[in-house]
């Protein structure tokens, strides 16, 4: 990357791969436990930021465990505050040990970290002319809050919680 001029990569991949069938995340991952995920993020980040390329690591607070594809619609962590301490959280707690400079915020609801309703918009049927549009079926209906735009998520957990001072990105 720096040879090319490239100050700053949006790897790695923070992610437990919970879910090996994640249409996202899947091969992305480091792997399925988190403390090895949490080791090879944090070497990862040390040498790339060794070079002066900053690191980025995503997606946070974990996309590893969803079931939809978040470029399409909003996937849902539904998992407890306990459970994201004990694996979700754990590569990036070692991120931001390793002085990773950004955290790119995952667009995934988190109900237990932020409860606040998500509006739906429920596209009518003459707007699945376009063939890469979110379909009925993927339409998330009983979501929350993105973490992209959750204050409880990134300030709270992210920024005060985890310590992290430096870039977040969406």
């Amino acid at each position: 990357a720096k040879l090319l001029g490239i100050n700053h990569v949006l790897a790695p991949v923070a992610d437990v791969n919970v879910d090996p069938p994640n249409p996202v995340i899947n091969t992305r991952s480091y792997g399925e436990d988190p403390e090895m995920v949490g080791r090879f993020v944090a070497a990862f980040i040390r040498g790339v930021q060794a070079e002066g390329v900053l690191a980025t690591a995503k997606h946070f607070p974990g996309h590893g465990d969803t079931h939809v594809d978040s470029h399409r619609s909003l996937p849902v962590l539904d998992v407890t505050p306990q459970r994201l301490q004990e694996i979700e959280l754990k590569p990036f707690r070692a991120a931001v040990e390793a002085g990773v400079a950004s955290v790119m915020i995952g667009h995934l609801a988190v109900p237990s970290l932020d409860p606040t309703p998500a509006p739906v918009r429920v596209p009518e049927e003459s707007a699945h002319e376009n063939p890469y549009n979110t379909s009925s079926a993927e339409i998330q209906l009983k979501g929350t809050v993105p973490a992209t735009l959750s204050s409880p998520i990134i300030r709270g957990l992210l920024r005060e919680q985890l310590g992290f001072k430096g870039l977040v990105v969406s």
